[in-house]
């Protein structure tokens, strides 16, 4: 055995940290510029539609779902350096585009979506950092890295909109630098500001990091990624098979996790809308404070779980976590009489207008906002009419929509803290980049799939058998965990190579 140094060990978690900072980063680039890219995409391509937008939200989860396998099969054969480099790199240059995009004289529109679809590419680089810091972390390390790595992609999205607001100070107009074409307004400051980050996460990528890796027990070992003298002694407790069943169970529950949270991201404005009778400025400001406040309580709830894994186990939180979602959207079912406030308006041959695929991948309550005349004066608030399920469908009341959110905003973060804790154990010393890649795409689908399940079943259906849907889905979780329950056991357990 080779007994860890202090030396090491301090360099083991500085790279870890600079995981996090990578993690922060990815989720970052993702959300700084959610508010502002419609309007920016009318400014600079005025041939953009609605549709076209379905498109340039879902570039980013495509993007990344098509990098994470890719970068992750990279990382098992080569230094993680490379790709976590390469993908930066990606990152930094697809912001940049994103702020020359009003160049072009035409097709402004492809390029700002080749912009955003690469930057989901570079954010792809997920999956090396998760598979990183599973080789890097012992046992006892493992819950308590992958909260940190979670609390740090929370954070990342909590703060995106809130550098985005900043940035709105600059204005539409801003300053131009002639010299190189470059427009600095609200629209482009925050990608520059991204790729500003990134510059300096590749040089702390240079500086800092280096390759590490512990068994389960904490010892150092060796692999193909370890580099010159750091390389310790090879691993001989990987000779074994990883758990398939386990892996594929772990895989499912995660992607139904993030499609649950991904349908309760993307239904809570055109819900409120119906419901309260909410103007497109309130629910989205109401719903911003909202979810601004689950995602502190979600940072919260990855810190408390790193203590109580320690007592309970992971598959038991994992397990609770599960029934509090189950609880979240059970109470949103609608219960009472009274029925939300109807929107009249002219409807053309009393149908529902037909929504095309790209338009299925956006953000529902963008769609609803824009697709209002331009003539309108005033903003018909209520249920539309158009949707025939307002005439007959009690409201959820507030009190139901608020508990709610809290559940899911207790439940998820538990969920997903747990899913990657358990998946990355039951790999153990195995290569874990691939595996993690396919996790990392699995929750990339599941993101593109939620606003297309919003825009049909809620649309056309209703809240009842929207979330009656989602709470059977949740239920069908419960039963996959609960036929995997004992297998859900960490690689070094299985073999007997220590005790749970």
């Amino acid at each position: 055995d080779v007994v860890e140094t202090q030396e090491h060990y301090k360099s083991r978690w500085r790279s870890i940290w600079i995981m996090y900072l990578t993690m922060f980063l990815s989720s970052v680039g993702f959300s700084i510029v959610v508010m502002s890219v419609w309007p920016y995409l009318q400014k600079i391509d005025p041939t953009a539609d609605a549709s076209f937008l379905g498109w340039i939200i879902a570039s980013y989860s495509i993007g990344q779902m098509v990098a994470s396998p890719l970068f992750g099969l990279w990382s098992n054969y080569r230094p993680r350096r490379e790709p976590l480099l390469v993908s930066t790199v990606i990152s930094v240059a697809a912001n940049c585009l994103y702020a020359y995009v009003h160049v072009p004289h035409s097709h402004n529109k492809y390029y700002m979506l080749t912009a955003r679809a690469l930057v989901g590419f570079g954010a792809g680089n997920v999956a090396v950092v998760r598979s990183y810091i599973a080789g890097a972390t012992s046992l006892t390390e493992r819950t308590s890295a992958m909260a940190n790595t979670s609390a740090c992609q929370a954070v990342g999205f909590i703060l995106g909109p809130v550098f985005q607001t900043c940035f709105t100070l600059i204005g539409e107009e801003g300053v131009t630098w002639e010299l190189v074409h470059l427009q600095l307004n609200m629209y482009t400051a925050p990608v520059l500001f991204g790729a500003l980050l990134g510059v300096i996460n590749i040089i702390l990528i240079f500086a800092i990091f280096r390759e590490h890796r512990v068994d389960d027990m904490g010892r150092q070992c060796g692999s193909i990624n370890f580099e010159g003298e750091e390389s310790g002694v090879l691993d001989q407790d990987a000779e074994g098979n990883i758990d398939q069943v386990a892996v594929v169970a772990l895989n499912f529950l995660f992607f139904v996790i993030l499609f649950v949270f991904a349908v309760f991201e993307t239904i809570a404005t055109p819900l409120t809308m119906d419901m309260y009778s909410w103007t497109r400025k309130e629910a989205v400001l109401y719903n911003g404070i909202i979810l601004g406040v689950v995602g502190v309580e979600s940072v919260i709830v990855f810190m408390v779980v790193k203590a109580l894994s320690k007592k309970t186990g992971e598959r038991a939180i994992l397990h609770g976590g599960l029934l509090i979602v189950l609880v979240g959207f059970f109470i949103l079912l609608p219960w009472g009489k009274k029925l939300p406030n109807i929107q009249w308006q002219e409807i053309k041959n009393n149908s529902i207008p037909r929504t095309t695929f790209s338009e299925m991948l956006m953000p529902f309550w963008s769609l609803q906002a824009m697709q209002l005349p331009s003539n309108h004066t005033a903003e018909p608030t209520g249920c539309p009419v158009s949707q025939s399920w307002c005439l007959n469908i009690p409201m959820i009341y507030l009190a139901q929509y608020i508990t709610s959110d809290i559940l899911i905003g207790l439940g998820y973060p538990v969920c997903n803290v747990m899913s990657y804790t358990l998946y990355s154990k039951i790999l153990g010393p195995k290569p874990q980049g691939v595996y993690m890649g396919w996790l990392t795409a699995s929750g990339s689908g599941a993101r593109i799939l939620g606003p297309v399940f919003v825009s049909q079943i809620y649309t056309h259906l209703g809240p009842r058998w929207a979330f009656s849907l989602i709470c059977g889905i949740v239920v069908l979780s419960l039963l996959v965990l609960e036929i995997v329950y004992k297998r859900l056991i960490a690689f070094s357990v299985r073999y007997g190579r220590m005790q749970e």
